[in-house]
């Protein structure tokens, strides 16, 4: 959960500046984590049980928490819950487990738990914020994180490599929600004027999560019209269907 690659096998196509942050934030994590992963394969937990509880403490966190309004508590839940992220992939290297089936249960539980965080946040504007627009903007960050994973994930399952990396991707939409959400809650502390930040965060998310979806939708396209012209290009062509004039005539 929350992790710009997935765990347990996935190759992931980050740009220069993720790959850097992606490079060395893992390296640090890694090195902090081993220690905990090791002591959770000693008691006999496996990967994939961490992978649940780890998503099962997101979905508490965004729908406990933030229709309540509760930003900053939930946050804190999540986060520490989103460590399960680099917890599992680490366990499955230590074991020698990493598989298939391991990446396509990170990728289908960091949908589940997306949704729960945008889902929290529709809920709470829908509720106690008050505030349709908001709401319908929740619903849309929802929605659009969805179908943009999905563009990518079709595209690569007819053969296309969909070689893009969109505007505001899956990391960029946790990290942008949350710390605002975290900053946000610290209103009830006190802090003046600082919950417009979950607002603002909610905009940026919705409009880069629209022109990612058309990154990789015209992305798809091109790739997908390249590879049918370069199949035609190098289809045989078939010299035996119809009579030349001077075949009729032969055999006339």
């Amino acid at each position: 959960m929350g992790q710009p690659t997935a765990s347990r096998g996935r190759p992931a196509t980050p740009t220069l500046g993720k790959a850097m942050l992606n490079k060395y934030a893992r390296a640090f994590f890694t090195r902090v984590l081993t220690p905990f992963a090791a002591f959770l394969i000693r008691r006999g937990v496996s990967p994939d049980t961490v992978t649940l509880l780890g998503t099962a403490g997101v979905i508490a966190g965004a729908l406990v928490f933030y229709p309540r309004g509760e930003f900053f508590w939930g946050t804190v839940v999540i986060t520490l819950f989103v460590f399960s992220d680099l917890v599992d992939g680490n366990m499955a290297r230590q074991m020698g487990r990493s598989s298939r089936w391991g990446a396509f249960l990170d990728s289908t539980l960091d949908r589940v738990a997306d949704g729960a965080i945008f889902g929290g946040f529709a809920l709470w504007y829908a509720g106690g914020g008050n505030d349709n627009v908001l709401c319908a903007v929740s619903i849309f960050c929802l929605a659009s994180g969805q179908v943009v994973s999905y563009t990518k994930a079709r595209g690569e399952s007819i053969g296309l490599p969909v070689a893009v990396n969109g505007l505001v991707e899956r990391a960029e939409r946790l990290v942008i929600s949350l710390v605002a959400a975290g900053l946000s809650g610290l209103h009830t502390f006190g802090v003046p004027g600082i919950d417009v930040l979950l607002p603002i965060a909610l905009w940026i998310v919705a409009v880069g999560s629209l022109v990612t979806l058309i990154q990789r939708v015209v992305t798809v396209r091109r790739e997908s019209a390249e590879a049918e012209a370069e199949a035609a290009a190098s289809a045989p062509t078939d010299t035996t269907s119809g009579d030349s004039p001077r075949n009729s005539e032969a055999t006339s």
